[in-house]
């Protein structure tokens, strides 16, 4: 079990600005551009600033590329601007197993401005003012698999207290088409149960077998257009008092349930609409081909096509922090370890490559709370590492 790091009460922000615009507009963009092709409708309901809490609906067994396409609209709509992003919170189990973030990639949930989901780090955001990106299916809307698809899951009622304590409102922002990523992922909770022993939340078939056969597919996506739309905020405060709730600071949970469930109803309605006007052609064909086509003209085809994303995402991460190759063969060999992607039960040889590399490509060298560091795991909890003040706060 990873050891979590010595407390320190030090402010500390592993946003990095510049990173997160570097991949955003460089290699993510041909994907969002000419693969993903995502829209954002009616960002105007998007509060200027918060706290608000910006709820989401997950896609199905699959990767979490949905989310991510959303977090970089939503990156470049606040200008990478640390005081004004949108803080999204995950499961601290997406930093603690390098597999879990893209490619291994360093940190990268930290990096990108994202927060470990605990109640106090939720509350914590909140209490700063900022606006949380979260999803209140939790994991088992990743997991429902396809033949649930649109179907929201039980909604966890702790945002509802958080909005209450913080008079925020809560933002739907739902998302079409993300459901045909993976189109023929299937989950079984008897099968799911069995490897939840082994701390793998759930076991989709067939592309998990496959993606434990083959790395690269573990992060595969097909290319659905996806819709991101934003609804109307809903008054939770409001909702709580029309139950007779007195004291907002702590509602009680029965009420906090009974809003929750609500909030789910309303938005599986409101989901089930925009499913209906935009969910009729999820890869939508008619701007897929010439996407595709300028990306082929544009000499950019490699990096937009599933099997190209580990060595794209992974070079770009380790070029930052490295010099130039000598020359076009050194640029391919330096990265011979990403090939380990594309072979079968590569993923055995990926830990020990990493293990016996030097950085950036590994961790040689590096003392255990060093590695814990570089690569972000360990659990982040904000009352013992805090982030820093605002800068409208602390002014």
């Amino acid at each position: 079990m990873t050891e979590p790091l010595p407390a320190a009460r030090e402010p500390r922000d592993p946003f990095d600005p510049d990173y997160m615009r570097e991949v955003v507009e460089g290699p993510f963009t041909p994907l969002l551009e000419c693969y993903f092709r995502p829209r954002l409708l009616r960002a105007w309901r998007l509060p200027a600033e918060g706290p608000a809490i910006l709820a989401g609906n997950h896609s199905g067994s699959a990767y979490p590329w949905d989310a991510m396409a959303l977090y970089g609209l939503l990156l470049a709509r606040s200008g990478y601007d640390r005081d004004r992003i949108c803080r999204a919170v995950f499961e601290k189990e997406l930093s603690m197993a390098w597999w879990m973030r893209p490619f291994g990639i360093d940190d990268f949930w930290r990096r990108g401005g994202g927060v470990d989901m605990t109640f106090d780090n939720f509350h914590r955001l909140l209490a700063r003012g900022d606006q949380v990106l979260y999803y209140p299916e939790g994991v088992p809307g990743i997991g429902k698999g396809f033949h649930r698809r649109y179907r929201l899951q039980r909604f966890s009622s702790s945002f509802v207290v958080q909005a209450a304590r913080h008079r925020a409102p809560v933002v739907p922002i739902y998302t079409v088409n993300a459901e045909w990523v993976i189109p023929f992922n299937y989950t079984f909770r008897w099968l799911d149960r069995i490897v939840q022993k082994f701390h793998v939340p759930f076991m989709p078939l067939p592309a998990g077998p496959l993606a434990v056969t083959f790395p690269w597919l573990w992060y595969l996506s097909l290319p659905a257009r996806m819709i991101f739309m934003v609804g109307e905020p809903i008054d939770v405060v409001a909702r709580l008092r029309a139950l007779g709730a007195e004291n907002l600071d702590d509602p009680g949970r029965d009420d906090a349930r009974v809003v929750a469930e609500q909030i789910r109803q309303e938005m599986q309605a409101g989901l089930d609409r925009h499913v209906a006007r935009y969910g009729k052609a999820p890869y939508h064909g008619r701007t897929l081909g010439p996407a595709l086509r300028r990306a082929w003209r544009a000499g950019t085809f490699h990096r937009v096509m599933p099997w190209g994303w580990s060595w794209t995402f992974l070079a770009h991460d380790r070029d930052r922090r490295r010099p130039p190759p000598r020359n076009r063969l050194h640029r391919w060999l330096r990265d011979w370890d990403i090939l380990l992607y594309y072979l079968p039960l590569g993923w055995p040889l990926l830990a020990l490559a990493r293990r016996l590399r030097k950085p950036p490509c590994g961790y040689r060298g590096l003392t255990p709370e060093e590695r814990r560091e570089r690569e972000g795991s360990y659990p982040w909890k904000l009352a013992e590492r805090p982030l820093p003040a605002k800068a409208r706060q602390s002014g």
